[in-house]
């Protein structure tokens, strides 16, 4: 029982970072990187998906619309419903555009949209290389990797030398000893981790 009211506060809390986010965007702030950070963002490979899929939802709106217009309390009902289906899946695009990676002297800040936030201190880092790799390509993800796809793909791959915590929006917290993220200017992020990691 617990689990479950855990899972729901933590879903509550991710739908009210979405939306959050949606304000940010429009705002065009990214208030989550600092003076010292170095943003590197990751949200170019699914932007056609969602922006397709808002249409798509627009789309529908318009359809239901008019399908029940003849029960006004039903049409409010759905077209409130709707509004806010399409705020969400924007809001998608936004928390992923608003929360890039952050690098700094200590640490690399990966970001999934609102879903991921896990910070790597540096003086973990084993190697880094950039690799493309696609989301099932290699047979099942061992439980020490975690993978951070965008559109499908991942396209930087990290190895630490000891595990990090990372807490899924459900589900248990797991180590990972292996991150694959992706970044739209992967190897600029590759050589600025190289950088600041060297002796």
């Amino acid at each position: 029982m617990k689990q479950d009211e855990g899972a729901l506060r933590r879903l509550a809390a991710h739908e009210g970072r979405v939306l959050r986010s949606f304000g940010l965007w429009l705002g065009r702030r990214r208030p989550q990187v600092g003076p010292d950070g170095r943003a590197f963002g990751y949200a170019s490979p699914q932007a056609a998906t969602v922006y397709g899929l808002a249409f798509v939802c627009v789309v529908e709106t318009v359809g239901v619309s008019f399908l029940v217009r003849q029960w006004p309390v039903v049409h409010a009902v759905l077209f409130v419903l709707d509004l806010y289906t399409v705020v969400l899946v924007l809001g998608l695009q936004a928390a992923a555009v608003t929360r890039p990676h952050v690098l700094t002297p200590d640490a690399l800040r990966l970001r999934a949209g609102a879903r991921v936030d896990l910070l790597v201190p540096l003086d973990l880092l084993a190697s880094i290389r950039r690799e493309l790799r696609f989301q099932g390509a290699g047979g099942e993800t061992p439980d020490h990797v975690l993978e951070l796809a965008v559109g499908s793909q991942t396209s930087v791959t990290m190895e630490l030398t000891r595990p990090v915590t990372h807490v899924p929006l459900l589900g248990p917290a797991r180590e990972v000893s292996v991150v694959r993220f992706h970044a739209d200017e992967a190897g600029e992020l590759v050589r600025a981790l190289r950088a600041a990691v060297a002796p």
